[in-house]
């Protein structure tokens, strides 16, 4: 797979439509266990409550929105990377933006979620707990990370 050239910054307003496409290409890998009725609602939630109330930095490849990080202070809110841009260090490169910014870092990922569960511990993150998701119904886990 070719490396792609990108760079990290400030999520802008504008940026809504790619990082929402970002979203739902790497939420359909990584969640098709979850309901529509779930997605639906995190659809909604996404620009109207998520992005409001964090600090989101997007990765940008050719001047397009790939992906994204949302972060509520040393909470990842959320990291989604549009799947064709997997394994080309941009995941990471979020990561060490939120790890600049707030050192230790803590998430929940759901458990099902093996692509992003192999992604984290690749990254550094333990297991700290086992909770379920409210909203979904799904086993998440609490992970946590300390440089």
């Amino acid at each position: 797979m070719k490396t792609q050239n990108f760079n990290i910054r400030p999520y802008q307003h504008q940026d809504l439509d790619e990082l929402m496409n970002a979203w739902e290409t790497a939420s359909a890998l990584a969640h098709p266990f979850v309901s529509e009725a779930f997605l639906s609602s995190e659809r909604r939630n996404i620009p109207e409550l998520y992005l409001p109330n964090a600090d989101t930095w997007v990765a940008v490849v050719d001047e397009q929105v790939v992906g994204f990080i949302a972060l509520i202070g040393h909470e990842v809110g959320g990291l989604f990377l549009d799947p064709e841009f997997h394994g080309q260090g941009i995941g990471c490169a979020l990561m060490d933006k939120a790890k600049l910014l707030h050192g230790a870092l803590e998430l929940k990922v759901f458990k099902q979620n093996l692509i992003g569960r192999d992604f984290y511990e690749a990254y550094g993150f333990t297991q700290a707990e086992e909770l379920t998701c409210e909203q979904s119904g799904e086993v998440q886990l609490l992970l946590k990370f300390k440089p």
